[in-house]
């Protein structure tokens, strides 16, 4: 193996400690340009999802910079960007709407209170029920959603707005294979706005997509009555914004792990990200939840891997948007559109559509992760996209293992007279027992009956039922049924639930 390969193999697998990182000034270096690429991507962003929530675009540059330093400190998944997301935006803005911004603090509050009660009691282990195909289409979607977001930035827009962004995509794909001391993105930023600048071309720029804030943000605390009735306005919204939220946090972290080939705590990342949106409501936030995009940015754009990457992208944009603020208004949308097309290209799984890996993998498994596709990019919520793509992965599943049931006959002549022995093989549960009664001949068999099922293994109350009816149904007839084979946990089952059932005939 070649010294480049090595040193970037290195690059893509190390999880560096916060004291590591701090000193090895290479590393240092490496992370504080990552965490200022993101601090720069995350404006019009977060301005973007302040508006579709229906607040000031403080709201959600303030709730940004808050989560982003909170959660470098409190997450489990290192170099992975919390701040607003549009997900959440789509989800809390109807509460702005009708009810006014006090009792939009107090949702985002108890979203963030719910959510360090469900990261306490283990819902990250879910985590383990959502199949591979899901988590494909879950980045495939993603990608696809990000390169959307970018289009109402090339319509109706100056002619040059399409040659600085051809530019700024050149320098992305062209300069990580020069060089990588300085992250491409940062590198294309720089240069695009200068040029921009020194040639006074008139193009959309960050200051065109909203008014930046002049001051730190200020504790808030929400002027709402504790009554049952406010629980009731909040509660449920609040309770989407908390699994809308941890869904695509640990989806994301999930894909982080795979990315750098690391692991990272899921439980903690649970919790930490509802501390992180208390923490943002009470400066007057409006929450959020990781960023694939931005995640992407500092992780494989930039090659940041500690939390060291995290918290400066917090404090960066609080900087940029507080001090820096008129500076930043300059920089064009065109490089920021350049960056995050790459980032789409780069996130999206190119390997899952290719004839040879669609020839490979099971029809089901493919059907899985275009479900999950087009539901996420139709609805604009990985949540309800992930939760689809499960639900259809169970059903095909469930399909398919029910084709594995098959009964065998055969009736053997002893001295003790005929005797019907049917095998069974495959799992027994409820799409494959139901039509399990179908399969004997309870009239034409001989008065003794065994049925072996050491080949086979009963999973649900379906199954029990089955085998009661068909007991029953030989007994109506006279006849006799043993049932050979079963292993300890069938035993155990079928004894406990056997006759307790009703309904057996």
């Amino acid at each position: 193996m070649t010294t480049t390969a090595t040193r970037d193999r290195a690059r893509y697998r190390d999880n560096p400690s916060v004291t590591t990182v701090l000193r090895n000034p290479r590393m240092l270096t490496r992370e504080a340009l990552a965490g200022l690429v993101v601090a720069l991507a995350l404006i019009p962003e977060a301005i973007s999802f302040s508006i579709i929530a229906g607040v000031d675009p403080a709201v959600g540059l303030f709730s940004s910079a808050v989560m982003a330093i909170s959660i470098a400190f409190l997450g489990g998944r290192p170099a992975m960007i919390t701040a607003a997301t549009g997900a959440i935006a789509l989800v809390i803005a109807p509460i702005m709407r009708d009810h006014g911004f006090d009792y939009f603090i107090a949702t985002v509050l108890l979203a963030g209170i719910l959510q360090i009660v469900m990261g306490l009691v283990g819902v990250a282990k879910l985590m383990r029920f959502i199949p591979r195909s899901v988590m494909v289409g879950f980045v495939n979607a993603l990608a696809i959603l990000i390169f959307m977001a970018q289009i109402p930035q090339l319509v109706d827009v100056p002619w040059l707005v399409y040659p600085l962004v051809a530019v700024g995509l050149v320098i992305l794909v062209v300069m990580p294979r020069l060089t990588k001391v300085v992250p491409a993105p940062l590198f294309a930023i720089i240069l695009l706005t200068g040029v921009v600048l020194l040639f006074g071309w008139q193009v959309p720029n960050v200051g065109s997509q909203g008014e930046l804030p002049r001051s730190l943000p200020s504790l808030f605390f929400p002027d709402v009555p504790l009554t049952l009735e406010t629980l009731g306005i909040i509660g449920p919204t609040a309770i989407a914004m908390a699994l809308v939220g941890l869904m695509e946090s640990l989806m994301t972290a999930k894909l982080v792990d795979d990315v750098t080939d690391t692991h990272s705590d899921k439980t903690r990342e649970s919790w930490g990200q509802g501390v992180a949106n208390v923490l943002s409501g009470l400066f007057g936030g409006m929450g959020g939840c990781a960023m694939i995009g931005q995640t992407m940015i500092n992780v494989k754009a930039s090659g940041a891997r500690s939390r060291v990457s995290t918290f400066l992208a917090g404090v960066f944009l609080l900087v940029l948007i507080v001090a820096l603020g008129d500076i930043v208004g300059l920089v064009p949308m065109a490089a920021l559109v350049a960056v995050m097309i790459m980032v789409s290209v780069g996130t999206f799984d190119w390997h899952s559509i290719q004839p040879a890996t669609l020839r490979r993998l099971p029809l089901s498994e493919t059907l899985v992760m275009v479900i999950t596709v087009v539901v996420v990019v139709l609805t604009h919520n990985l949540a309800i996209g992930v939760i689809v793509g499960v639900v259809a992965a169970m059903v095909l599943f469930a399909r398919r293992v029910a084709h594995f049931q098959s009964v065998t006959r055969e009736v053997r002549e002893s001295d003790g007279g005929a005797a019907a022995h049917y095998t069974v093989e495959g799992e027994l549960f409820f799409a494959s027992s139901n039509d399990l009664t179908t399969q004997f001949e309870y009239t034409d068999d001989p008065d003794h009956v065994v049925i072996d099922l050491s080949r086979s293994h009963i999973w649900d109350a379906s199954t029990v039922a089955a085998l009661d009816a068909i007991e029953t149904k030989y007994e109506r007839l006279g006849k006799r049924v043993e049932l050979h084979g079963l292993n300890a946990s069938s035993v155990q089952m079928h004894g406990r639930m056997t006759r307790q059932l009703g309904g057996e005939g």
